[in-house]
Formats: C-alpha cells, structure tokens, sequence
C-alpha cells in the first residue's frame, strides 16, 4: 500500500496542476485585474462546462482510489488521501503560478455542485490537512495488522460532523449568485462540525488501539 499511495499522491499532485492551470485561465479571461467578489458573470454554457469539469474531477479521483485499494476501507481511505493532496497542492500550485492566494483568509468559490461553496480558504485548508492525517493513521494501524472497523454511533457521528462542514460552506450560496460580495462566514458552524468530525475519528482510532 506504501507504493501506491506514492504513486496515487503523485496523481493528485499532478491533477492539481491542471485544476489550477484550468483556472488561471478562467481568471485571465474573466478576472483580468484578480479575483474578486462579487463574481464576474459568466454564460450559462460556461457555468455547465465547469460544473461538468469539477464532476469529472470527482469520478477521476474515485477511480484511481479503487484501483489503489485492496478493499472498501483501503479504497475509502485512499480517496480521502487523493482528495486531501489534491485540495491543498491546487491552492499550493496557484501560489506558486499566481501568487494567490494573498491571504489564507481570502474568500473563494471552492466547488458548484450542487450549488456555490464558498468560504476562506483556511476552511478547505483545515479541512484537507485534517483529512490527510486521519487516513494516514488508518491506513498505518491497517499496514499493522489492525481490522479497521467503525460502530454505527461513530459514523453517524463522523457524518453529522461533514454535514455541518458542508453546510457552513453553501448556506450562503445565494449571495454569490447575486452582484454582492458573501456575509461574514461562519466560523462557529465551521468549528462545530469539524469538532464533531475530530471527535469521532479520535475515538475510533482510540477503539482500534485498545
């Protein structure tokens, strides 16, 4: 498994490339003088090519995850460890080509399915880095010898956390689609959801060890 996620870490850092290439060009054609809010209008053609873009994007990552993994949770695991790489090196790469973003605090349209998520880009940051490390720490207790399990309670648990996150990011979606810059985002929801993520993750590795 340590062979392919290498390998699966230098497709997402590959993939990233091209995410962010994709969009210093979509900045140069509709943003000549930087990226801002309120978002500049683009035709509806557009809209539906990008949204199938970031689609495409998602099936791409699923895809090599399955082939990365033995089983469901290697497989699990390895797409949360592809999505991670992926999120930050498009953020590294931007720096990198653009210089942006200045501000881990500056705003961005993080995904459009299915509708506009948009926060600062901490958020995905703190998000990808956490993601990274708990799959790490599982995939390691599985190279160990440990069968990887997770109660009902957990789950839940873990997925009322991700909704939360979710929701924090597209509550306020609507303003994006309007001529206005985003309201204050709400670092409270952020922080709740992430907790209750943590929270589950830190008991179930605490569950495995035992």
């Amino acid at each position: 498994m340590r062979r392919r996620l290498i390998w699966l870490t230098i497709y997402a850092v590959a993939m990233a490339y091209v995410e962010a290439a994709v969009v210093v060009y979509l900045r140069a054609l509709y943003y000549p003088l930087g990226f801002e809010f309120p978002l500049a209008p683009m035709p509806q053609s557009m809209t539906l090519l990008e949204t199938g873009r970031e689609a495409a994007t998602i099936v791409m990552l699923l895809g090599i995850s399955v082939l990365a993994g033995a089983d469901r949770w290697e497989r699990f695991l390895a797409f949360c460890v592809s999505f991670a790489v992926w999120d930050l090196f498009y953020y590294a790469w931007l720096w990198i080509i653009i210089r942006w973003p200045p501000s881990l605090f500056t705003w961005d349209i993080l995904f459009l399915i299915p509708v506009p998520w948009v926060a600062p880009v901490l958020a995905p940051v703190l998000i990808s880095v956490a993601l990274l490390t708990g799959s790490l720490v599982m995939l390691r207790l599985k190279a160990r010898g440990v069968r990887l399990r997770c109660s009902p309670a957990i789950w839940t648990l873990g997925v009322t956390g991700g909704a939360v996150v979710l929701t924090s990011f597209m509550l306020d979606f609507a303003s994006v689609l309007q001529p206005s810059t985003p309201p204050p985002f709400r670092w409270w929801l952020f922080a709740s959801g992430t907790g209750l993520a943590l929270v589950a993750l830190v008991r179930n590795v605490s569950q495995l060890r035992t």
